[in-house]
Protein backbone atom coordinates (compact mmCIF):
# COMPACT_ATOMS: atom_id res chain seq x y z
CA UNK A 1 0.00 0.00 0.00
CA UNK A 2 1.21 3.49 -0.79
CA UNK A 3 1.79 5.85 2.13
CA UNK A 4 0.38 9.02 0.56
CA UNK A 5 1.38 11.18 3.51
CA UNK A 6 5.04 10.23 3.11
CA UNK A 7 4.77 10.72 -0.65
CA UNK A 8 3.36 14.22 -0.20
CA UNK A 9 6.08 15.05 2.33
CA UNK A 10 8.84 13.95 -0.06
CA UNK A 11 7.25 15.92 -2.90
CA UNK A 12 6.98 19.06 -0.75
CA UNK A 13 10.55 18.83 0.55
CA UNK A 14 11.84 18.25 -2.99
CA UNK A 15 9.98 21.29 -4.26
CA UNK A 16 11.26 23.52 -1.45
CA UNK A 17 14.85 22.26 -1.84
CA UNK A 18 14.80 22.83 -5.60
CA UNK A 19 13.41 26.35 -5.15
CA UNK A 20 16.07 27.14 -2.54
CA UNK A 21 18.84 25.83 -4.77
CA UNK A 22 17.72 27.85 -7.78
CA UNK A 23 17.18 30.97 -5.66
CA UNK A 24 20.63 30.76 -4.08
CA UNK A 25 22.34 30.26 -7.44
CA UNK A 26 20.41 33.08 -9.11
CA UNK A 27 21.10 35.39 -6.17
CA UNK A 28 24.80 34.57 -6.40
CA UNK A 29 24.83 35.39 -10.10
CA UNK A 30 22.94 38.63 -9.57
CA UNK A 31 25.21 39.74 -6.75
CA UNK A 32 28.29 38.87 -8.79
CA UNK A 33 27.15 41.07 -11.68
CA UNK A 34 26.24 43.89 -9.30
CA UNK A 35 29.66 43.70 -7.67
CA UNK A 36 31.35 44.75 -10.92
CA UNK A 37 30.42 48.38 -10.38
CA UNK A 38 28.90 50.65 -7.79
CA UNK A 39 29.26 50.94 -4.07
CA UNK A 40 29.69 48.07 -1.63
CA UNK A 41 31.58 45.96 -4.19
CA UNK A 42 33.34 43.87 -1.55
CA UNK A 43 30.15 43.16 0.40
CA UNK A 44 28.30 42.10 -2.74
CA UNK A 45 31.13 39.81 -3.83
CA UNK A 46 31.32 38.17 -0.39
CA UNK A 47 27.53 37.71 -0.42
CA UNK A 48 27.72 36.13 -3.88
CA UNK A 49 30.41 33.72 -2.73
CA UNK A 50 28.29 32.85 0.32
CA UNK A 51 25.30 32.11 -1.96
CA UNK A 52 27.43 29.84 -4.17
CA UNK A 53 28.85 28.13 -1.08
CA UNK A 54 25.38 27.42 0.32
CA UNK A 55 24.28 26.17 -3.08
CA UNK A 56 27.23 23.76 -3.17
CA UNK A 57 26.51 22.63 0.39
CA UNK A 58 22.91 21.82 -0.57
CA UNK A 59 24.08 19.80 -3.57
CA UNK A 60 26.57 17.85 -1.43
CA UNK A 61 23.90 17.21 1.21
CA UNK A 62 21.56 15.90 -1.50
CA UNK A 63 24.27 13.52 -2.73
CA UNK A 64 24.85 12.41 0.86
CA UNK A 65 21.14 11.62 1.24
CA UNK A 66 20.93 9.75 -2.06
CA UNK A 67 24.02 7.51 -1.68
CA UNK A 68 23.38 4.95 1.10
CA UNK A 69 27.06 4.03 1.46
CA UNK A 70 27.80 7.53 2.77
CA UNK A 71 25.51 7.31 5.78
CA UNK A 72 25.46 3.61 6.61
CA UNK A 73 22.20 2.80 4.88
Amino acid sequence: MIDWGAFALVALVSLVAAAALVTLYASGLRLMTWSQSGSLQRTKRISAIACFGLCGALVLFGIYLIVPALHGG
